[in-house]
């Protein structure tokens, strides 16, 4: 090992000490030396993404570091993209399996104490992979598993279905174990905590079901948007809450939508869910499904050649949970044949998972039957001619979704709400267009709706 080497893995050892666990096994440890140029550091990074990232969020704290091992001799960090595998163009493990062997070991450790916690081995900050869509939920989830009660509590995560919450909060869940052992962390759905309450109300348990929820040091409540309609469940919630929050035991809550967007859902509720921080996942732009996918890659030891997870990434688009579905079929389809993935193999396959593409079955009676059950608007509301507020938003984003998903004509999408003219369709696409552009609420909600439509549309393929 060169001197200028022996100094890069002095500095990566002391980073280690002052980020993060998750921020140095995601970014920096899969970073390398290429070269030292005088007084200039050259760092190869296995991707684009993580090049940018580490760039922008750790150069002036790795640089300080190289000063101060160096005496201040090292006066610049340069950055490039050069994978150990980049002459073969082909995605190689730039992270060992050994480490991700590791890291489950260590949080199946810290969950043996906790059998009935129900987390997930999989879900570790280490395999998340940070993007534009979900920074903000990473960072608040870190900072929450780093000082559990004391930072954003309640911690609420929002988004569509399956770009990440889940992870997120089984994450918190293992960190804290992991500093923590003996730490009572209770993953559970709405669903299951409306199973439990109703359950111990039968067999008149509700003191055991009180002592299992309100004594947790952390309880994490998956999908709560399911909780709205429930009057006795969601008092008993309430309750449940309250108990937790005086005491400066942390909650963190998901659903699909912001608080007050839940329909059906008591004020009290909704304020207190408002009490943390709340923090949206939205959907993955290019560079981070491309991430994700490397870094599944990475996990499964198994290298697929850039062109055909650039196909994966561009197919895939809306749901990361379907993004690593596909990734596990065409990885186990190969392993079995014992062959490499190609561009021709993935298109197959792909399109013997998804037929008809997603957008496929897609009527105008289902975009509005969902864009009607998503704004708790009824449907003769949205086609009829009312000018209030609370119903032209809805109106146009039907309008929207229609030229969108099924690419109806403007003519088309009139005669669809009512029989209106067509110029009115056209205005009306072209405001929530303009919308979504500075209004991250409005874009929020239309993602969300198209998880329903698409999630709606594949299961009847």
């Amino acid at each position: 090992m060169t001197d200028a080497q022996n100094i890069w893995k002095a500095i990566l050892n002391e980073l280690e000490l002052t980020v993060t666990r998750a921020n140095f096994a995601t970014w920096l440890k899969c970073t390398h030396l290429i070269e030292a140029l005088d007084t200039t550091l050259v760092v190869g990074a296995p991707n684009i993404f993580t090049k940018d990232w580490v760039e922008k969020k750790f150069n002036e704290q790795i640089l300080k570091t190289a000063q101060k091992l160096t005496k201040n001799y090292i006066k610049k960090i340069e950055y490039k993209v050069v994978s150990p595998a980049a002459t073969k163009n082909i995605v190689a493990p730039n992270v060992s399996v050994e480490h991700f062997i590791a890291q489950k070991q260590a949080v199946q450790q810290a969950s043996q104490q906790q059998t009935n916690s129900d987390l997930s081995a999989r879900y570790v900050f280490d395999n998340f992979v940070r993007g534009k869509n979900n920074e903000l939920a990473h960072a608040a989830s870190v900072a929450v598993a780093d000082m559990p009660g004391l930072r954003y509590n309640p911690l609420f995560l929002y988004g569509g279905v399956g770009l990440g919450k889940t992870h997120l909060m089984h994450a918190i869940g293992h960190a804290i174990l992991i500093k923590n052992p003996k730490a009572k962390v209770v993953y559970v759905t709405s669903e299951k905590f409306t199973n439990d309450y109703v359950r111990s109300v039968s067999r008149g348990t509700m003191e055991q079901f009180k002592q299992h929820y309100r004594t947790a040091d952390v309880l994490l409540i998956d999908d709560v948007q399911f909780l709205a309609g429930k009057e006795a469940t969601a008092e008993e919630f309430f309750h449940t809450f309250n108990e937790l929050h005086q005491n400066n035991r942390q909650l963190v809550l998901t659903s699909d939508k912001l608080p007050k967007m839940i329909a059906n859902l008591e004020g009290r509720l909704i304020t207190r869910m408002e009490w943390g921080m709340i923090a949206d996942i939205s959907s993955p732009d290019m560079e981070t499904r491309l991430a994700i996918l490397q870094m599944k890659c990475r996990e499964k030891n198994f290298s697929i050649a850039n062109d055909v997870l650039h196909f994966i990434a561009e197919a895939i688009s809306e749901n990361i949970r379907e993004l690593e579905g596909f990734l596990n079929h065409l990885t186990a389809y190969h392993e079995i044949r014992g062959t490499a993935a190609t561009l021709e193999s993935t298109k197959t396959l792909l399109a013997n998972m998804y037929p008809q593409q997603q957008t496929t079955g897609l009527t105008p009676k289902r975009v509005l039957a969902v864009v009607s059950e998503f704004f708790d608007v009824s449907l003769n509301d949205i086609l009829g001619q009312s000018r209030k507020k609370e119903l032209v938003m809805p109106r146009q984003i039907a309008m929207f979704l229609l030229r969108d998903t099924i690419k109806y004509s403007y003519p088309s999408i009139g005669l669809a709400l009512g029989g209106r003219d067509h110029t009115t369709a056209m205005h009306a696409c072209n405001k929530v267009q303009s919308e979504i552009s500075r209004d991250e609420k409005i874009k929020q909600n239309i993602q969300s709706i198209k998880q329903k439509l698409y999630s709606q549309s594949v299961s009847v393929s």
